[in-house]
């Protein structure tokens, strides 16, 4: 897909010119990313021999399905192969994808962040079909983030930083300390910025019983001037409702929200953005960014008022300069401004959103999951960033999954359970045990 400046690759010993995809596969090697490329009208069996039905004149359909079968029984895999791609789970359709590889004869296999969308169940599936195809002599080159998985199914470790090669490793002589220490640049111990010492502002926000039929119930808190508070709850927490409902998406039914001391109601994002409430959803490929557009365009779109002239025409000009300087702030990594935000880093595309929301100058910036999906680099680079703008001021409200982040992170924390809160803590308070305590609904503060 892209072609190497210099450099070598060797196939068992000997070196190969790879110019494009189909003379990869020709070697053996083939891909498979964290959104399976399937046709999802077509069978299992056809996605699977797409590119080599033809073995002669006519297409032999009995073979194909015999060999389609033969192939998923083999990895362990019960999937019905007459059944369209459409209807299969996300682990299914990665397994099918892997099946597609064996029917060209694979030798090496890279898997780019193959796990990104998958439950916990589907993983540990993904990974007895890994283990069955080392067991069968093919070389698993096997790209992720998520640190505990790689310790689980890798033989050798690599870091890559930057695009730089810092090290490679066999697996029985790292730990995780020292990878995130070789991926970062720096120690563990500085990896989150905390900001337990910080002194916050006056009060900006307070809500009071804030309610949702169905959803969550007396939300009840205040958000002052350069404070995070976190959100912290188990899958099923109701979290990002609150953050939802604040930034008008989906309002509550009752309950109130005071704006500097005045009472506002929010009911769509237009109003939220108003008063200066952003909502950084979780999801930045669905939700968050304009994927085919450039990274200008996605940073000035919810402003673009600002950006016309005259006869309703954008200034180029006062676009790109607002894009330079959130490049230059936020330390996007980009070749051009230009660059379409589909062709970014996890860590730059999250960046490219912040920056987006920041052009907008809120005072309240909710951030629902604002590390996912990125790896431990530009989390770090995240926190960072999050720690600065609470420092100048903005309050932010921080929804996360990842525990130890909500900890390190927030000067409170707001636990809920079921569309109920549990209590709120103060940061410098609050163990591990104790939040998860609360999110379990072993007890409730007063």
């Amino acid at each position: 897909i892209q072609q190497a400046d210099q450099g070598a690759i060797r196939l068992s010993g000997k070196p190969v010119q790879i110019n494009n995809s189909q003379e990869a596969q020709a070697y053996g090697i083939a891909a498979i990313y964290q959104e399976p490329l399937l046709f999802p009208d077509l069978d299992v069996a056809e996605n699977i021999f797409i590119s080599h039905q033809n073995q002669g004149f006519f297409v032999r359909w009995n073979k194909i399905y015999e060999e389609a079968e033969k192939i998923l029984n083999d990895l362990g895999v019960r999937i019905d192969v007459h059944n369209a791609a459409s209807g299969l789970t996300l682990a299914a359709q990665q397994a099918v994808e892997i099946a597609k590889a064996i029917s060209m004869n694979v030798r090496v296999l890279i898997m780019d962040e193959p796990t990104a969308s998958l439950s916990d169940h589907e993983v540990n599936q993904l990974f007895r079909v890994a283990r069955q195809l080392k067991q069968d002599n093919v070389a698993l080159l096997f790209i992720s983030h998520r640190l505990e998985e790689v310790f689980e199914i890798a033989d050798r470790i690599t870091v890559l930083r930057d695009g730089r090669h810092i090290s490679t490793n066999a697996l029985s002589t790292v730990t995780k300390d020292s990878l995130v220490k070789e991926m970062v640049g720096r120690e563990v111990d500085q990896f989150y910025a905390t900001g337990k010492t910080r002194v916050v502002g006056k009060r900006i926000c307070s809500v009071k019983n804030l309610s949702k039929e169905s959803t969550f119930s007396n939300i009840n808190f205040e958000l002052h001037e350069g404070e995070i508070l976190g959100f912290a709850g188990l899958v099923g927490s109701r979290r990002t409702d609150v953050g939802l409902a604040m930034f008008g998406i989906n309002p509550a039914d009752s309950g109130s929200i005071e704006l500097e001391g005045e009472t506002v109601k929010i009911n769509s994002p237009q109003t939220a953005k108003k008063l200066g409430i952003v909502y950084m959803t979780e999801d930045r490929h669905q939700l968050g960014l304009a994927m085919p557009m450039s990274i200008t365009s996605n940073i000035t779109l919810p402003s673009l008022s600002r950006y016309l002239g005259k006869f309703g025409i954008i200034n180029k000009e006062k676009e790109d300069e607002t894009a330079n300087e959130f490049k230059n702030r936020l330390q996007i990594k980009t070749t051009s401004l230009e660059q379409e935000v589909s062709t970014l880093s996890g860590g730059n595309q999250q960046k490219v959103m912040f920056s987006k929301w920041l052009n907008t100058q809120p005072k309240i910036i909710i951030l629902d999951e604002p590390t996912r999906g990125i790896d431990v680099g530009a989390k770090a680079e995240v926190h960072v960033m999050i720690q600065e703008l609470a420092e100048k001021g903005l309050s932010i409200i921080c929804i996360s999954s990842d525990l130890p982040e909500v900890l390190a992170m927030s000067d409170r924390i707001l636990i809920m359970r079921e569309g109920k809160q549990m209590g709120i803590v103060k940061s410098q308070n609050a163990t591990p045990e104790s939040v998860m305590s609360l999110a379990m609904g072993q007890n409730k503060e007063s």
